[in-house]
This record gives structure tokens, C-alpha cells and sequence, in this order.
């Protein structure tokens, strides 16, 4: 059987912080770089523009759809690299309720349209229970999105979408598969605690259990009011196999996807097929 590879894939590591200038600046860098290694899609990670000392800072460059220097800037990346790009998440304003946003992760194609949008379902409002004392709300100024799996054809294959804490709900990937995923993007800020613990054991999991390619860009470093992410960056393959980034420094990670040889590989293990459960 001849098997066509399927396109290159990367994933866009940051240390995005409050200068929304910079922040792009630094992002079109690593778009450039995925482009430069023959990337046909790009994922950006969570936050990529704005990373503020408290979560209500992003308020002040929320966005309405189709609208704003974020949007624009990444249609206008899309358009000059010839790249489909996953916008990680921006903060998307809600109409009456200017307290809170959207953490939208918008879809680019290489024209730049805007193909899909998906907004971010589950809300990490947890306390790291490690006695750090690490805390965190997202819910004090972001809706959760509707209940319900985006997937979308670009092409590297059909891609579903989530973001950062959607990582630890399997369900949300289980219903993107039989969506008809092939490929998941996980755009994260996982914090260094929680990433150094399970990061790469989640986003294995994920691609295993599916037998799904994750595209998993994450922000790194410390940002503004000493918060610290991990970083590490990732592709897996649809058997588990892991590349990352290799560095702490903002970087692309590009890897080649084969959907012939992941029919083949569902085809031979049928676990999406053996399910019994409704």
C-alpha cells in the first residue's frame, strides 16, 4: 500500500505576557517558523496574545467576532504564509455581559476565513492540592462554550477541537472521534505544577484512546504575577508516540501526519469500533 503523508503539522510554544504588540510580534515569529519548515497547519497556544497579572485583565481586549487587531492578525498570517492556523484562544466578547468573555479558539483556512470556532467548555477553577496554595477562577470572567464537539475539515485531516483544562474530560475527545476526528488540538496554559504531573500522560492518553493525532501547543515560562506554565510543547501520534519542543524557549515543533496509516492502524485495532457503551 503507497501512503501519502498527510501534511505537516506544528505546534506554536510562547511566553506570552500584558504587551498584546509584542505578544503578536512574537507569534508571527513562530508561525514564520512552522511556514519555514513546510507546516500546513499551525496551532497557537492558549492566550497567545494577552497574559495579564489577573484574569480580568483580558477583559480590556475582548473582541466581537469577525472584529479586532487579534483577528486580524491572525487572517492576516493565514493569508500572507499560506498556513491554516488554529488561533489558540482570544478573548471574545459576549453581548450583555461585559464582565466576561469567551476563550474562543477560532480556525483559520489559508486565505484567511474563518472556518471554525470553538469556545472553551470547561473552566479551571481548581486549588493545585500540592499545599502551594495556587489558585485559580476562570469562571470570574469567562463563559464556558456550548456542550458541543467542534470538529473541522482542513488539510491535514479533520480536526477537533478543545482547550487546556478540557484535557482531563475524555468524553469531550470520545465525542470529537466519533465526530470524525483524526486530529485534536489541545491550545493550553497548563500550569508548571499541573503539566510536570500530567501533561504528557493526558495528551498520550488522548491520542491513544482515540487513536487521534494532538497537536498540543502550550505557553511557557513565567508571565506577569508570577504565574509559571510548562511548557513542552507537543505532537503525538495516533500510538502514543511523543515529540516536543525540547526547550523551555518559545519554539515550533513540526511533525508529518499520515491519515493512511491511521486508517490502517483502526482498521487492524478497531478500539473506536468495540465500544459498548451509549
Amino acid at each position: 500500500m503507497t501512503r501519502t503523508a498527510s501534511g505537516r503539522v506544528a505546534a506554536v510554544q510562547l511566553n506570552s505576557g500584558a504587551d498584546l504588540a509584542a505578544n503578536l510580534a512574537a507569534a508571527r515569529v513562530g508561525l514564520e517558523a512552522a511556514a519555514a519548515q513546510g507546516a500546513r497547519l499551525a496551532a497557537l497556544p492558549e492566550n497567545f496574545a494577552f497574559m495579564g497579572a489577573h484574569e480580568t485583565d483580558k477583559l480590556a481586549h475582548a473582541e466581537p467576532m469577525n472584529r479586532g487587531p487579534i483577528q486580524e492578525f491572525l487572517a492576516r498570517c493565514a493569508r500572507e504564509l499560506g498556513l491554516w492556523i488554529v488561533g489558540g484562544t482570544l478573548p471574545m466578547a459576549i453581548e450583555n455581559d461585559p464582565r466576561r468573555v469567551a476563550a474562543a479558539c477560532l480556525v483559520y483556512d489559508d486565505q484567511g476565513r474563518v472556518q471554525a470556532r470553538y469556545d472553551k467548555i470547561h473552566l479551571f477553577d481548581i486549588e493545585v492540592p500540592d499545599g502551594s496554595g495556587e489558585r485559580y477562577r476562570e469562571s470570574a470572567s469567562i463563559a464556558p462554550g456550548a456542550l458541543q464537539a467542534v470538529v473541522v475539515d482542513t488539510p491535514c485531516g479533520r480536526l477537533g477541537l478543545s482547550v487546556c483544562y478540557d484535557l482531563r474530560f475524555p468524553e469531550l475527545y470520545r465525542q470529537l472521534a466519533r465526530a470524525g476526528a483524526q486530529l485534536l488540538c489541545v491550545p493550553a496554559a497548563f500550569t508548571e505544577r499541573t503539566g510536570r504531573a500530567h501533561w504528557e500522560i493526558l495528551l498520550r492518553a488522548r491520542a491513544v484512546e482515540n487513536l487521534c493525532a494532538v497537536i498540543a501547543p502550550g505557553q511557557t515560562g513565567t508571565h506577569p504575577g508570577e504565574r509559571r506554565t510548562w511548557g513542552h510543547s507537543a505532537i503525538v501520534q495516533p500510538w502514543g508516540e511523543w515529540q516536543d519542543a525540547g526547550t523551555d524557549a518559545p519554539t515550533a515543533t513540526v511533525a508529518a501526519l499520515d491519515l493512511d496509516a491511521q486508517a490502517e492502524l483502526r482498521a487492524r485495532f478497531p478500539v473506536l469500533d468495540h465500544r459498548r457503551l451509549s
